[in-house]
């Protein structure tokens, strides 16, 4: 493929697809080493067996559990399939009705999806935030660059709802409050599956706010893309140049048109099929409750925890693997159509 004359031609899309090719000769040298192991631990068990050597089938005992162990952890990787699952994602976190309570659990959710990222030794960036009133946020983008990001975390969208005894109720009432997660995968805004034609945008440009010091403030530098034929507004602030912001902004327009396009033919594909599609935000996915028991319960995959802390300090992979085997990849088809 490399040796092609014109491969090179494009060196964005040649990197791409050198990218993917690594990425796939990685997955079948794991399952070729994988295969030579079980096969020279099945010779030394024979070997073993027939000298009655007690010492050396206790050892090849050991090397099966973690043959086993290996063959798991690549059977979920067959999860993380589809043209966009190994990318990077977008996440956005929107506080819902409720004011502070919300806001700080927006803040929360936030927090979660970057230890979850920290833990994966994943790079994040914050691309915009906007700060509650009191405390806590309204909403905040993120994104995460790492192998199979949004394979991992595409079932993560939804609505999160928490129930805690409020520490902003003075009366310390319990109280239950709802957050929007949005996830989209990154994609490179010269992505062939999305055309964002610059008559359909309406561009705005603002002073920033929050941290980043005078240049920051004082400096029209954030950017505020409209786009006309949806209504689909997004906004970057993160960057110090206003050029910076706009590349960021056109990268997450295109990943929420690409994101509609496939919710828009998946629709279709239940409505043809007879089934319901639940509307986005009353798509209640996860319950965190801290009042009056600690439990984390999806309510999809009934998959649950009562060590709450451990889930809102990033422990995600046990909920993220039990969507994965109940949802395997519903996107492949149609990503390869878009």
């Amino acid at each position: 493929m490399s040796a092609a004359q014109d491969f090179w031609d494009n060196p964005k899309a040649a990197g791409k697809k050198m990218h993917r090719l690594t990425m796939l000769k990685t997955r079948v040298d794991e399952w070729q080493q994988l295969s030579n192991d079980a096969i020279g631990a099945q010779d030394l068990l024979e070997l073993a067996a027939e000298e009655n050597d007690a010492a050396v089938i206790t050892e090849v005992e050991r090397d099966l559990e973690g043959i086993q162990e290996h063959v798991d952890r690549l059977e979920f990787q067959t999860l993380l399939s589809g043209e966009y699952a190994e990318n990077g994602a977008i996440v956005s976190v929107h506080a819902g009705a409720g004011g502070t309570e919300s806001q700080d659990w927006a803040d929360m959710l936030l927090r979660m999806y970057i230890r979850w990222a920290e833990q994966h030794k994943f790079a994040v960036q914050i691309l915009e935030r906007s700060e509650g009133e009191e405390a806590g946020i309204k909403s905040a983008t993120l994104q995460i660059d790492g192998p199979y990001v949004y394979g991992h975390l595409r079932g993560e969208r939804g609505v999160h709802r928490l129930v805690r005894l409020s520490p902003y109720d003075s009366a310390h009432r319990r109280h239950t409050s709802f957050a929007l997660v949005e996830v989209l995968p990154e994609i490179e805004e010269a992505d062939d599956a999305i055309t964002i034609s610059p008559d359909d945008l309406r561009v705005d440009t603002y002073r920033s706010s929050g941290a980043g010091g005078q240049h920051v403030n004082k400096t029209d530098s954030a950017v505020r893309l409209t786009h006309l034929p949806t209504g689909i507004v997004v906004t970057c602030q993160n960057e110090r140049s206003q050029l910076q912001n706009r590349e960021v902004a056109m990268r997450i327009l295109a990943a929420k048109l690409l994101e509609r396009q496939l919710e828009e033919r998946e629709s279709e594909q239940a409505r043809l099929k007879g089934e319901h599609v639940a509307a986005g935000w009353g798509n209640q996915i996860r319950s965190y409750v801290l009042h009056p028991y600690n439990m984390v319960k999806d309510l999809r995959t009934q998959h649950e925890t009562s060590n709450t802390t451990a889930v809102l300090n990033g422990d995600l992979d046990p909920f993220i693997e039990a969507y994965l085997r109940a949802n395997p990849y519903s996107d492949v088809s149609l990503a390869q159509e878009a």
